[in-house]
């Protein structure tokens, strides 16, 4: 059920509501909340999503979870996405908020995905190198940890990739074994 257009609308106006009320951090900072949950959580995702279950049951349940989580303006949201039956597009409501307040604050996105888990330091020195090689200065760093890179790096930035693991340099040279330039040149 992916809708980035319906997701954006509402994000929008929820960006607008809490610039007016100046309530922008604070609601950010929910959707953060809500967007860690979404992650972390599956269930949840999977309730809200769910056919069976009926809109105000799933009201109830999310305001159970969220009840002294978030802020008044962030609960009359959600109370009003289930109200329109729009629960089942809170997720992509949440990242699409996310977005246009990073947009918004000029706040650039980098994920940097290793093999093992890097310390504090070494992400200052990774921000501290993207602002230097970059003109982007508002940097938010999110890392992960997946074990099957067995070394290096994946730094996405803007659409842009940078593979600088071992995984990868493995699948080069398997490819290159699959291919045998040299074959065809002994006959």
């Amino acid at each position: 059920m992916n809708n980035p257009r319906l997701a954006g609308r509402y994000a929008k106006s929820l960006i607008d509501l809490a610039t007016e009320q100046n309530q922008v951090d604070a609601i950010c900072a929910d959707m953060k909340f809500l967007q860690r949950i979404c992650k972390s959580n599956p269930d949840f995702v999977a309730v809200l999503r769910s056919p069976i279950i009926k809109p105000e049951t799933k009201g109830k349940i999310i305001e159970s979870v969220l009840s002294t989580q978030v802020s008044k303006l962030t609960s009359a949201f959600i109370t009003l996405l289930v109200r329109k039956g729009r629960e089942i597009n809170l997720p992509e409501i949440v990242n699409a908020f996310v977005e246009q307040f990073n947009k918004l604050r000029n706040i650039h996105r980098v994920k940097i995905t290793t093999a093992v888990p890097i310390s504090d330091e070494l992400q200052n020195a990774i921000v501290a190198k993207v602002k230097s090689s970059t003109s982007l200065q508002n940097i938010e760093l999110e890392t992960a940890v997946k074990d099957e890179l067995i070394g290096g790096f994946v730094l996405e930035m803007e659409g842009n990739l940078v593979d600088a693991s071992i995984q990868r340099d493995l699948k080069d040279i398997k490819k290159q074994f699959m291919d045998n330039q040299y074959i065809h040149k002994l006959r």
